[in-house]
């Protein structure tokens, strides 16, 4: 009797065991680790779209005037005749006087198109300010100059030889120099009118003896009277 109540007890706690068992709650299984997220590189920017250069005008095609010159001393001569064409009316023409009032001694330099492109003093008239200044003047004025075609460009040296009057020649196209000023010429003195009037007034006979000496002016006068 005793016996069976303890195998009852014991069927008891083990189904009450397995019960519990059944009852709970089973852990939960291990997260897996996730895979990391995908790294999206970002875009790269773009490349800027080339710039586009608009080309350079054409230049346009000379038209002025060409030196066909192949030395510095040809287009010396093309140089000073274009000064000429220039300033005509203030060419001296003619030898120059023995004394001027200055002298000038210039280097230009110019470009393939007959551009100025310096001009320097090897000899300066320093002394005559207003003549420098003049000078300098007309020669940036008178640009451009001859192309020098053949040479491409060209650094020539002319002088400039100045009168009081404000002409000019230079060196290149000089007609020359007095060597003094020319002497005026006596003014023959003139004989009294009323002598002219008598000895015209005479008899070609009477006006023979008077060169002759063997009368005056006067007795012939009166023998023609």
């Amino acid at each position: 009797m005793h016996a069976l109540f303890r195998l009852s007890a014991a069927l008891a706690v083990v189904a009450g065991t397995g019960w519990l068992a059944g009852c709970s709650t089973p852990p939960r299984p291990t997260a897996e680790a996730e895979p990391p997220a995908p790294v999206i590189a970002a875009p790269a920017p773009a490349a800027p779209a080339p710039a586009v250069v608009a080309p350079a005008p054409a230049e346009p095609a000379f038209t002025g005037k060409v030196s066909l010159a192949t030395s510095e001393r040809d287009y010396r001569r093309d140089g000073a005749q274009h000064l000429y064409e220039r300033y005509g009316e203030r060419v001296y023409r003619g030898k120059l006087p023995p004394l001027l009032q200055a002298v000038g001694v210039m280097r230009v330099t110019i470009g393939p198109r007959g551009e100025l492109q310096r001009f320097e003093w090897m000899r300066a008239p320093d002394h005559v300010p207003h003549v420098k200044a003049e000078i300098e003047r007309m020669v940036l004025a008178a640009a451009p100059f001859p192309a020098p075609k053949r040479l491409g460009s060209v650094v020539y040296t002319d002088s400039w030889l100045w009168d009081k009057s404000g002409r000019f020649q230079l060196d290149t196209l000089t007609e020359g120099q007095l060597d003094r000023l020319p002497a005026s010429a006596p003014t023959p003195a003139a004989k009294p009118a009323s002598a002219r009037v008598r000895q015209t007034a005479l008899p070609r006979a009477a006006r023979q003896n008077v060169a002759q000496g063997e009368t005056s002016p006067e007795t012939a006068q009166s023998a023609a009277r």
